[in-house]
């Protein structure tokens, strides 16, 4: 689903409001060739396309609105390792040796984040060092559980904290402790984007915005069509998520779209010191979580909740401001400056989807939420992938891509069901 903004600019949002200054990227006109076509300038396919331009490949990006448009320039901004269902659930359902080789990746993504950062000089106000926060007791047992599966897989320098050591880090009386991961962090988002974006230009490589694909011709080489232009490419790779749309319905049918919201409120000046004095981004241990940082300009962005089906709420504020106050009721009748929803991508596993369409269609879609790490490891394996080294980007693809119960029209409501259970279970404690 295509949600109803302007293609031709970035929907309204505090990140939005303090981008990185762009050149014009007219739309694709006529036919050209390239080694790779990458579809979509989310953090998937910068990654992609970088690694690729990086190995001597002439790459053509293709966007239907602006970089950064979706999921990757409204998230959270949260560095957050690993995948959305973590490396013990992955070992119970498919094995030790699937979880090994995916431990073995599992903090990549935050790696090469902070690489292509410091490589490029990227302006996205980086910040190092995630909390995770416990609201019960189970929770708290859960993060002792986690720092010795994350430590088990290599992860070193996790720190549990203590009610008293929490409170600390984060002026609310909701935690009972947390997890710190030195290695997490936190970034503007639009502006990692644009930043990579610029990076890949300034290697050589091709982005064209306002240039949604229209279809796809397989064959030896594959030719990807736009409302002008045509690309003919050895090698497509598709990094839309959220926003591919109906281009592919077999993606579409084994994923739903998911809204999220965000605010940012008034700058707080020497009050958001206060809020978090170490100046960490936070999430919380329920299934539906919030999760707050501070901006460079010191107001705290927060998120939370989940819309399936990608509708958007009518207003954003009333969703998350009770939410805030919870955590931060110092904070009641501040202003908010700016709303706003972005979509991502669910799988019924929460585990990333990887494959082929076709020998030289390749895909990686459904970051279920944790895409921020995970889709550049995945614009890695992608761009491996596309030059004949398919070892690790063939872990991934061989999880199995399961359908939601009641197809496509019944996807939401189920989910939906599901998600008020775990509701329930996150305030039953």
């Amino acid at each position: 689903m295509t949600e109803q903004h302007d293609l031709g600019r970035h929907p309204p949002s505090y990140y939005a409001a303090c981008a990185l200054p762009q050149p014009a990227r007219p739309a694709l006109a006529g036919s050209v060739r390239a080694d790779v076509c990458v579809v979509g300038a989310g953090y998937t396919g910068l990654s992609a396309a970088l690694h690729l331009q990086d190995a001597g490949c002439r790459v053509l990006l293709l966007e239907q609105a602006r970089v950064g448009w979706g999921a990757s320039g409204r998230n959270g901004g949260q560095i957050v390792n690993s995948y959305s269902r973590d490396l013990d659930v992955i070992e119970a359902r498919h094995g030790a040796a699937q979880a090994a080789a995916m431990g073995a990746m599992a903090f990549e993504g935050g790696r090469i984040l902070r690489e292509l950062v410091a490589r490029h000089a990227i302006d996205c106000q980086l910040k190092d060092g995630g909390l995770f926060a416990a609201l019960t007791p189970r929770q708290l047992r859960g993060l002792e559980a986690h720092q010795r599966l994350w430590e088990r897989h290599g992860l070193q320098g996790l720190q549990l904290l203590d009610r008293e050591a929490v409170r600390r880090q984060v002026a609310s009386e909701r935690y009972l402790g947390a997890l710190l991961d030195p290695s997490g962090g936190h970034v503007h988002p639009l502006r990692l984007a644009q930043g990579e974006a610029l990076a890949f230009e300034h290697a050589g490589g091709r982005i064209h915005e306002q240039s949604q694909v229209t279809r796809i011709e397989r064959g030896a080489r594959v030719r990807v069509h736009t409302a002008q232009g045509m690309v003919e490419a050895d090698q497509v790779l598709l990094a839309g998520n959220a926003y591919l749309g109906d281009l592919e319905p077999r993606l579409a049918a084994r994923s739903m779209p998911c809204g999220t919201q965000m605010v940012a409120t008034e700058p707080l000046g020497a009050r958001a010191k206060e809020l978090l004095p170490g100046d960490h981004c936070v999430e919380d241990c329920n299934y539906l979580l919030d999760y707050f940082r501070l901006s460079a300009d010191a107001r705290l962005l927060f998120g939370g909740g989940v819309v399936y089906g990608a509708r958007d709420p009518a207003r954003v504020e009333a969703v998350i401001r009770p939410k805030l106050e919870r955590v931060f009721p110092q904070l009641r009748g501040v202003g908010i400056d700016y709303g706003w929803t972005g979509n991502f991508l669910l799988t019924l596993s929460r585990l990333p989807q990887v494959g082929r369409l076709a020998p030289n269609i390749l895909y990686s879609q459904g970051c279920s939420g944790h895409g921020v790490t995970y889709s550049h490891l995945a614009g890695r394996l992608l761009a491996e992938c596309a030059r004949g080294q398919a070892e690790r980007f063939e872990v991934f693809a061989r999880l199995p891509h399961l359908p939601f119960p009641g197809g496509r029209l019944l996807r939401a409501p189920f989910s939906a069901l599901g998600a008020a259970w775990y509701a329930l279970r996150d305030r039953l404690g």
